[in-house]
């Protein structure tokens, strides 16, 4: 969701619940779809616990499992899974709003105005237009993506699979999912086989990017080309961010964490670590085999996430660029932070305030809980929670071994990180009304 607030509706039907409804929705039912016996390998019926972690997790592009994908799941479940994926990508307002674009029905004024929220456009006009060109867009990244990625498949499991696993994996990555079929090489396993192999480790990380650098930055790109200075302030404000997020981490860990690779797969590693934590879940590294420091710095990169209006979760890449704004402009007695000669409002920065600290208190409390019912340590812990809020799929393997009550916590952290906190704020009090009244005014110190 973008960061400027909207007016509020007094209705059940506010987009901010229609947003949230609709994910429910989506999620339930693919839950019943994913407990069919022939959603699974074995012809069983899955725990509707089970079911209903798969489908949050495909429906919030997580990547957080507890049944192996490939192994567990039939062609069928894999379909569903993936279907979830694109339709939790894209947002569930954004599909809704295609099929009535794509059928010629009139799009209301309602109507327009959840989908404005859905994809975190500034206002209301030109928003079918914008929602037309992200399915286009998607729809020809995703393909791209595939077709980068077939001939490393095809030539390791064949035409037919080779396809479905390239089709599989560039939606995947792109909607920021994490979701991967590489079980039947080892249960888990992820991307680690593709360490070294360029098309791999650089494809998917590009799919990441594409998918979580927001809808508005793409427009930006397409209507100026490389004009940059054109570009709205919030598009290179994702840009700048986005890049130094990737160069800083990636450094980080070409020169600590792969010091003893060669050279060149040493680049790939380090490029695709930096990349995937915001918010892909992929990995091409054993992260269990990682430092501690570099497993706090891909933690802190899953609470960040990607970018608003975007595939990605996390609080996102605008939330912590207006707080360090802020804070620079407390440190020169500024009274208002600024990017690009712009200022940034009061409502912005209490809007990222609440925002990160929500977020914090959300990925403690969780990371404490399960690390005192389970008897886990609290790094772990606390990596497999951002993992959940930050709708990143990483994992140090303990979320298989979680319990019911620890897995309803994670489900919780992927839907409030996919849905938003502001949107769930909103929803919830968007019939109380505002007072124009001024309470007396006193100062309290802080720091």
């Amino acid at each position: 969701m973008g960061l400027t607030q909207r007016p509020f509706h007094k209705s059940w039907s506010s987009p901010f619940r229609i947003i949230i409804f609709g994910f429910l929705l989506v999620i339930l039912l693919g839950s019943f779809l994913l407990m069919l016996p022939v959603a699974t390998k074995e012809g069983v019926v899955t725990p509707f616990s089970d079911a209903l972690f798969t489908a949050t997790s495909a429906v919030c592009v997580t990547g957080l499992v507890v049944h192996d994908t490939a192994t567990y799941w039939s062609n069928f479940g894999q379909f569903i899974i993936v279907l979830l994926i694109q339709i939790g990508g894209l947002g569930v307002v954004t599909v809704a709003g295609a099929f009535g674009i794509l059928s010629g029905r009139r799009i209301g004024l309602m109507q327009r105005s959840t989908m404005q929220e859905a994809i975190a456009a500034p206002n209301v006009g030109g928003v079918v237009r914008l929602t037309g060109f992200i399915l286009k867009t998607a729809l020809v990244v995703e393909l791209l993506g595939a077709a980068a990625l077939f001939p490393v498949f095809w030539q390791e499991f064949g035409l037919i699979k080779g396809l479905w696993y390239a089709l599989f994996h560039s939606i995947s990555a792109f909607c920021n999912a994490g979701f991967d079929l590489m079980g039947i090489k080892e249960p888990f396993s992820s991307l680690v086989d593709y360490a070294d192999n360029p098309v791999v480790s650089i494809a998917i990380p590009l799919l990441i990017i594409i998918g979580g650098i927001g809808f508005l930055t793409w427009d930006d790109i397409r209507t100026n080309r490389l004009h940059i200075t054109r570009y709205r302030m919030q598009s290179k404000v994702i840009l700048v961010v986005t890049g130094s997020l990737i160069l800083l981490p990636g450094i980080y860990f070409f020169l600590f964490e792969f010091a003893r690779e060669p050279v060149g797969k040493r680049l790939l590693l380090s490029f695709f670590q930096a990349v995937t934590p915001r918010t892909a879940g992929f990995n091409t590294a054993d992260l269990t085999a990682m430092s501690e420091s570099g497993q706090t710095i891909i933690t802190m990169l899953m609470l960040i996430g990607g970018s608003p209006g975007s595939t990605a979760g996390g609080m996102k890449t605008t939330t912590l660029a207006v707080l360090l704004a802020n804070a620079l402009a407390v440190f020169r007695r500024n009274e208002y932070p600024h990017f690009f000669n712009r200022r940034i409002s009061k409502e912005t920065i209490s809007q990222a305030a609440t925002i990160f600290a929500m977020y914090l208190g959300l990925f403690l409390a969780g990371g404490l809980v399960i690390s005192r019912m389970e008897g886990q340590p609290i790094l772990d812990s606390l990596f497999e929670t951002a993992s959940a809020i930050g709708t990143v799929g990483l994992s140090l393997g303990l979320t298989p071994q979680l319990h019911t009550v620890s897995r309803l916590i994670l489900i919780g952290l992927m839907f409030f990180g996919r849905v938003g906190g502001l949107t769930l704020i909103f929803a919830a009090l968007s019939s109380t009304q505002n007072s124009s009244a001024r309470l007396p005014q006193e100062r309290i110190t802080v720091g």
